[in-house]
């Protein structure tokens, strides 16, 4: 999971006639993205860039001066927008003149509230996201594909003074954490290859696999038991398992995962815990009329003796 720990009061991822065709398609193509172009606004799309790096920025927030450099305008560009953006409470300043920082302001958090709650795919996932918490004691999650990467859209923590620094709506490399695995290994293999190079394979742990063919016998084992394992791959001393959840059409359409310390945790109790968020991703799955992983891999079975 792309989590760091943190303790508490500090704790908590492209012949002629052939030539005229292809100039056609290219051209069509061409007409197609100036078209898309010219209905974005630059002004809203810059302050979309201003809340996005105000949320990577984290609870030190941002000066004025650190967010004009980043969006590359003037300072007096920079203050308007941030102007703006305080007044209708998507930003918040504290501070004086000189040491005045941004951060992300509280009605952001009421617009997450409601899309979560508009969202069918949230609502049905956290009541299971609850009981796996309740039942394991692991930080469950649900994650879902974003191009190359995997973005967690909900989240509930366990209990205690253990908390993993998570945050909703952040892209995530796939190749170290056990919902990106499961997301990658519910793919066609060269296409799962394909999307975790283009999101790249950094080293986050001594233990991070950042090999094509090694990640690739890694999704191939977890698709085989339904679930994937991140083993201390994006953050050392903590573990995460990780199983894919299907809609009616049988495509993957998102994770769910459960993180937790590794501490001195066996193999067969990890395995274990895989098997149990594997239940909880069925359960979702049946919700949105899908096959559970008994049947997908019963017809898998079939369709290769046939």
């Amino acid at each position: 999971m792309a989590d760091q720990v943190a303790v508490t009061a500090s704790a908590d991822s492209a012949s002629s006639t052939d030539s005229a065709s292809s100039t056609d398609t290219a051209s069509s193509t061409d007409t197609a993205a100036e078209g898309d172009q010219r209905y974005r606004l630059r002004s809203v799309e810059r302050a979309l860039d201003a809340l996005e790096l105000l949320a990577a920025a984290g609870q030190g927030g941002m000066t004025l001066t650190e967010l004009a450099d980043r969006l590359a305008v003037a300072k007096s560009s920079a203050f308007a927008l941030l102007h703006t953006l305080a007044a209708r409470g998507y930003a918040a300043e504290s501070g004086k003149r000189l040491d005045r920082r941004y951060r992300l302001g509280i009605t952001l958090a009421k617009l997450g509230d409601a899309a979560e709650q508009q969202s069918p795919l949230v609502s049905m996932a956290m009541p299971v996201l609850e009981s796996v918490t309740d039942a394991t004691g692991l930080t469950s999650r649900l994650v879902v594909p974003d191009g190359a990467y995997a973005v967690a859209v909900a989240r509930v923590d366990a209990p205690g003074t253990v908390r993993f620094a998570s945050y909703l709506g952040a892209r995530e490399y796939p190749h170290c954490t056990s919902a990106g695995k499961a997301l990658l290994a519910a793919l066609p293999p060269e296409r799962a290859r394909t999307l975790a190079v283009e999101a790249g394979l950094p080293p986050r742990t001594p233990r991070t696999i950042t090999d094509p063919d090694a990640l690739t016998r890694d999704l191939e084992l977890s698709a085989a038991r339904g679930y994937a394992i991140d083993d201390e791959e994006d953050c050392e001393g903590v573990f995460c398992v990780g199983a894919a959840v299907y809609d009616r059409s049988g495509q993957c359409v998102a994770a769910l995962s459960g993180t937790g310390l590794k501490l001195n945790r066996p193999t067969w109790r990890v395995d274990e815990l895989g098997v149990a968020i594997r239940a909880a991703a069925d359960q979702v799955t049946l919700a949105l009329g899908g096959r559970p992983f008994a049947e997908r891999t019963a017809i898998s079975r079939e369709d290769n003796r046939g």
